[in-house]
């Protein structure tokens, strides 16, 4: 606690990623500690010396959500809310206090390493055997509100029941992205690729209170597209038309549709358009089809092309809705 006051110990080197913990998790991390529960060890390294006083900093390699943690506990900061589960450090009597500053943590001081050879450790200790994308990136680094409902979405039976998703989709979490894309824009608008993840899943990690309303929408937007019965080869159950077509269905209100049939016709006509439309010449009834093929195979996550395939899908879907 003195080192982190004094800023002797480092405790977020650039090279590390900046975890996110929701307050539950932190909770839950003090009173482990003040249950004089052990925690995993911690790792240090030599940080920067003045070789004219001797006065050096200690880098801490891994363990900075647990370190920094304890550290908002003990100074009391707003970043850290006790809740009813546990007293304020302030509020703790004194042999309750002399227990939390006396807790044995375990170190393992791994010495004077270059920044290459610390990074390298980091590396070696947070490594798998492939890859991260960005989703398993942010699953490791977030726990709360918003990802939960992507991950309770994806979950959901009309995924599996209209094959959606793939068993690599759903090793690599490709679907919890995807529910996660179409939560965050009917929430914010069209975005590029997973730009927005990060910044939403930190917003809404301790409290997504819209959640609720925003899932039952959702689901209301996905039986609609179930009651249509259309085949299951469908452009409208692949992952890319399926987006669009969740998040423009959305937008109207599920529950606002007037013509379901004439919606049915409608989307069969045109992603039968869409599957003829060649590099060749075709009739000019095809120029909304031509314009929502090349942005749905190209380019398909960037913004411009997402907004282009909504005006598309949304031009095409209206005439069938109440609020069209």
């Amino acid at each position: 606690m003195t080192m982190l006051t004094n800023e002797t110990l480092v405790s977020q080197p650039e090279f590390q990623r900046r975890l996110v913990w929701t307050n539950r998790h932190k909770q839950l991390f003090v009173e482990t500690v003040l249950d004089g529960m052990p925690f995993p060890e911690i790792f240090f390294c030599d940080g920067s010396v003045d070789l004219n006083t001797g006065a050096g900093t200690t880098l801490l390699v891994d363990g900075q959500q647990r370190v920094t943690t304890l550290y908002q506990y003990f100074t009391g900061s707003d970043q850290f809310k006790p809740g009813d589960s546990i007293k304020p450090y302030a509020d703790l009597d004194p042999e309750k206090k002399a227990a939390f500053l006396n807790y044995d943590v375990v170190v393992r001081d791994l010495g004077s390493l270059s920044m290459d050879e610390v990074r390298e450790v980091f590396r070696r200790m947070n490594s798998t055997n492939y890859s991260l994308n960005a989703m398993e990136v942010n699953n490791a680094r977030f726990d709360g509100a918003l990802k939960k409902a992507a991950e309770d979405m994806s979950t959901w039976k009309v995924f599996e029941e209209h094959r959606v998703f793939t068993t690599v989709d759903v090793r690599r979490m490709g679907d919890v992205r995807w529910c996660l894309d179409v939560i965050i824009t009917v929430m914010s608008g069209y975005f590029s690729r997973s730009d927005s993840h990060e910044d939403y899943l930190e917003r809404y990690n301790d409290e997504f209170s819209e959640g609720q309303e925003i899932e039952v929408a959702l689901f209301d937007c996905l039986s609609l597209l179930s009651t249509l019965n259309l085949d299951s080869k469908s452009r409208v159950w692949q992952k890319n038309d399926l987006f669009t077509l969740t998040v423009e269905i959305y937008r109207l209100g599920a529950k606002s549709c007037t013509d379901s049939d004439g919606l049915a016709v409608a989307l069969k006509e045109f992603f039968y358009d869409v599957e003829l439309v060649t590099s060749g010449g075709v009739p000019e009834k095809h120029s909304k089809a031509i314009q929502y093929r090349d942005d749905v195979i190209s380019g398909t996550n960037e913004r411009a092309r997402r907004v282009r395939r909504g005006e598309v899908i949304s031009g095409l879907i209206s005439p069938f809705f109440k609020n069209g």
